[in-house]
């Protein structure tokens, strides 16, 4: 990959990805604090740590392509989170700072071969579109979970049945 091609691709996915972090931060929002530890089975995350892994994967990613190299563990559940608010603002101080961090990387960083675990060999590029396809895959479990903890399902992708798309009407030129 050409660092020309490495910045095109940089200045297609910031967007998308500031759009899907709004999503996800509305996903994370809706769901219920007293019902954090709810499993659709036992083999599942509960909905606080999947909220978490969510949460947590989107800056990961960013912070591996920043950082040239992804990092090991980390991704347990602090101690000091006990609620989904705690995620929701834990998401919104690192979100913010991963983000600002990969906006400003130069052209040689993108372009950079990232080892992922002997799995992957990309680019550092690539693994942001990998952040928002996990994201979207994590996003759409724990929206799952949303109605059978009573909570709402916000709109994703266009309207659910809790929150239903409207199309803006358009005022009759005169």
């Amino acid at each position: 990959m050409q660092p020309e091609q490495a910045t095109f691709l940089l200045n297609v996915l910031l967007p998308q990805i500031k759009n899907e972090s709004k999503t996800t931060r509305r996903v994370l929002e809706a769901v219920p604090a007293g019902k954090s530890d709810y499993k659709p089975d036992p083999k599942a995350k509960s909905a606080l740590e999947l909220a978490w892994h969510l949460a947590h994967s989107e800056v990961w990613f960013m912070e591996g392509v920043a950082n040239g190299e992804f990092s090991q563990g980390g991704g347990e559940l602090p101690a000091e989170i006990k609620t989904p608010a705690d995620i929701v603002a834990w998401y919104d101080k690192n979100f913010a700072a991963g983000f600002d961090r990969v906006s400003t990387l130069p052209p040689d960083k993108l372009v950079k071969v990232i080892n992922f675990y002997n799995v992957f060999e990309h680019p550092a590029i690539m693994y942001l579109n990998f952040l928002v396809v996990h994201s979207v895959h994590h996003r759409g479990q724990l929206s799952t979970y949303l109605r059978p903890m009573g909570s709402k399902v916000p709109s994703i992708y266009g309207g659910s049945a809790d929150e239903p798309f409207e199309i803006p009407t358009q005022a009759a030129s005169a």
